[in-house]
C-alpha cells in the first residue's frame, strides 16, 4: 500500500530549503542594489509592484496575508515522466502557519507525513520516523518558495526588487509576468491573469545538490472559487523541469479553523511494530 502512493507524497507536501542558496554563496548587498538600480524611481519595478499589489488584493488583502492557519480536503494524482503514474489517493492536509504542516492519506487517514518548523516525520501503523532526508530537503525547498512564503515574507521586506517581464499566456489566459528577488538574492517568477489579477502560474529555479544543475519548479493554479472571502485555487499543478510531476483537487477548503498545535506533535520515533 505505502509502496504504491509514494508519488502521491511529493503532490500533497506544499509548495518552502534555500538550495544553493546557503549563506555562505548569498551576496549580501540587496539586488537593487547590486543591480545599481533605485526601485523608487524605475518605471518598471513600480508596474511590477503595482501588479503584485493588485494580486494580492484579489487573493483577500490583507485578510489572506493574515491568515492562521487552512485545512482542505481533496484527491491527488501523481505522475512520472509527464505521465499519470495510475497512483490516485484521498488527502487531508493542514496548514498552520509559519512552519506547521500534516497530511493524511489513503481513505483510513492512516499515513500521516507531518512537518513542524525544519523536521518532518511519516507516521504509519508501523510507527513514526523521520522523513527521507532528500524528501524533506526537497519540501523545505517548496516552502522557501512558495506563494504563502513570497507574499508573506518577501514583498515588504527591505531590498527586494521587482520586475516586469512583459506579458504572455499560460492556460490560455493572458498574464503578466513579474519576477521577485529576495534581499538572500532568491528569485520567483509570478504569472498573473491580467483580468482576475489572481496568480496563474508560480515558477523558480534551485540548484540541485546532487548534480550541479538548475532545477527548475512551477505550480500552476486554476479553478479559482471563493472560499470565505478569499479566491482559492482548486487545481494545483506541479511540474519539474517541464514534466508534470503531481495534480491535486480540492473539494473543500476552509480558513482560520484554530487548529491546534497538538496536531503537528510527532510522537519519538519507533521501532516497527506487528500488526
Amino acid at each position: 500500500m505505502i509502496k504504491t502512493l509514494l508519488p502521491i507524497l511529493f503532490l500533497v507536501a506544499t509548495v518552502w530549503s534555500q538550495g544553493d542558496q546557503s549563506p555562505a554563496n548569498q551576496n549580501t548587498a540587496s539586488p537593487s542594489t547590486a543591480l545599481g538600480i533605485d526601485q523608487s524611481k524605475d518605471p518598471n519595478a513600480q508596474k511590477a509592484r503595482t501588479l503584485v499589489q493588485q494580486m494580492v488584493q484579489a487573493l483577500g488583502g490583507e485578510a489572506y496575508l493574515n491568515l492562521k492557519d487552512i485545512t482542505q480536503e481533496g484527491r491527488t494524482s501523481g505522475f512520472y515522466h509527464g505521465n499519470p503514474s495510475g497512483s490516485t489517493a484521498p488527502f487531508w492536509r493542514f496548514i498552520k502557519f509559519p512552519d506547521k504542516e500534516r497530511t493524511e492519506l489513503t481513505k483510513h487517514r492512516d499515513w500521516i507525513i507531518l512537518y513542524t518548523g525544519n523536521e518532518g516525520y511519516e507516521i504509519t501503523y508501523r510507527g513514526t520516523k523521520p522523513l527521507d532526508p532528500k524528501d524533506l530537503r526537497e519540501y523545505l525547498l517548496r516552502r522557501e518558495y512558495s506563494l504563502d512564503t513570497v507574499l508573506r515574507n518577501w514583498i515588504n521586506a527591505p531590498g527586494t526588487a521587482f520586475f516586469y517581464e512583459g506579458d504572455g499566456f499560460v492556460d490560455n489566459r493572458q498574464v503578466d509576468n513579474v519576477s521577485i528577488i529576495s534581499p538572500q538574492n532568491q528569485a520567483v517568477t509570478i504569472s498573473i491573469d491580467r483580468v482576475s489579477h489572481l496568480p496563474v502560474k508560480k515558477s523558480f529555479k534551485a540548484r540541485n545538490p546532487e548534480d550541479g544543475q538548475l532545477d527548475e519548479e512551477e505550480e500552476i493554479y486554476g479553478n479559482y472559487r471563493i472560499e470565505q472571502g478569499f479566491n482559492t485555487a482548486h487545481i494545483i499543478t506541479r511540474l519539474k523541469n517541464g514534466e508534470m510531476t503531481s495534480e491535486r483537487f480540492l473539494t473543500s477548503v476552509t480558513y482560520n479553523q484554530g487548529l491546534p498545535d497538538s496536531m503537528f506533535v510527532a510522537s519519538p520515533p519507533t521501532k516497527a511494530r506487528k500488526k
